[in-house]
């Protein structure tokens, strides 16, 4: 059996998909379509025979490039396709690219052009219910695998750029760093006491060993790494490392391997962690782990309110539909400060 996995979604969304594509390796190659951004997400993995990329918001826009990647899907001889991604586009490269069985869910936009449909189980955590696309058509569509957690496999050159970075800054081997992502593509999901958070950091290890600070994120993360390093050295803590927009994905997922914990949004950084299994503490606000997207670190720890109003989306807003943004202005400091000490060593 040869497989071709379509997920053209968010980072996070194809890093959750690597438990289906390691199922799918242990039958035959495994093909991959995915954006520019995801394709770096998987170009190291055992799993993966090769990789399509499908730039559907750039040069694959429209009908041609969508008939351009299914010749190139074609080409691979696959013989059956797993629609990660359910959009009536993915669908489409399948069907043009002769695959003759088409797998995917019994919610998503291209499911009338499905062989087979896989039922959506809400309750489940994204990674299984990508995992039970694997699933035979003989099996229970309840099958779930006993333990999951998404991989990554950073390259050599992928952790000498990390190193690289700390070095610069004057890290030395065994010391330890906590790393922050204040940052997502949605704006109602940013916590907006990261600052806080890191002078309150300061506090709790006063008179004893404290750890480096390590910003996480892209480079339009970079004003609020800036307002953390301010807050620090207000205070006068020791520098902190900004690693916005230094370090590709993969040498993120490398540095994520040698910090004591991240504190992250529901954002792509999370789902990295996971992956390399660092613990997390994970700041939910518009959204919540019930929609399937929560921390997969052995150690995690999720903070949030109890609101109605959330979630309020499946990935948050621009703004709070509400006007208050309760979900994450209240959100406190010591409870973020706790739930680092219930996953970690840290005081």
């Amino acid at each position: 059996m040869s497989a071709l996995v379509l997920q053209t979604s968010f980072l996070g969304d194809m890093i959750l998909t690597t438990p289906l594509l390691e199922r799918l390796s242990r039958a035959g190659p495994v093909h991959v379509i995915a954006t520019p951004a995801n394709a770096a997400i998987v170009a190291n993995h055992p799993a993966v025979t090769s990789v399509i990329v499908f730039d559907k918001r750039g040069a694959d826009r429209g009908l041609s490039g969508v008939r351009r990647v299914a010749r190139v899907a074609r080409a691979t001889g696959a013989t059956t396709a797993y629609l990660a991604q359910g959009s009536l586009r993915t669908a489409s490269i399948a069907w043009l690219a002769g695959v003759p069985e088409r797998v995917g869910f019994d919610t998503s936009p291209g499911r009338l052009l499905y062989t087979r449909q896989v039922r959506f189980r809400r309750t489940w955590h994204h990674a299984q219910r990508l995992w039970s696309l694997g699933n035979s058509a003989s099996e229970r569509d309840d099958v779930q695998p006993p333990t999951l957690r998404p991989s990554l496999h950073p390259s050599d050159a992928d952790r000498a750029q990390a190193k690289s970075l700390l070095t610069a800054h004057g890290v030395h081997d065994g010391e330890a760093l906590v790393a922050l992502a204040p940052g997502s593509v949605w704006a109602t999901k940013r916590w907006p006491s990261y600052d806080a958070l890191a002078a309150a950091l300061l506090a709790v290890f006063a008179g004893g060993t404290l750890p480096r600070l390590v910003v996480l994120g892209a480079a339009g993360d970079a004003p609020l790494a800036a307002a953390i390093t301010d807050a620090v050295r207000a205070v006068g803590g020791v520098p902190v490392i900004d690693a916005t927009g230094r370090l590709s994905l993969l040498g993120s997922a490398a540095l994520l391997e040698r910090v004591q914990v991240l504190i992250t949004n529901d954002s792509a950084p999370l789902h990295l962690a996971s992956a390399v299994n660092t613990p997390t503490v994970a700041l939910f606000g518009p959204t919540t782990p019930a929609l399937g997207f929560g921390p997969l670190s052995e150690r995690r720890a999720i903070v949030q309110q109890d609101l109605g109003c959330r979630p309020c989306g499946a990935h948050g807003a621009r703004t709070c539909p509400l006007g208050h943004w309760d979900c994450m202005r209240t959100l406190r400091v010591p409870s973020v400060v706790a739930a680092i000490s219930e996953v970690t060593a840290m005081p």
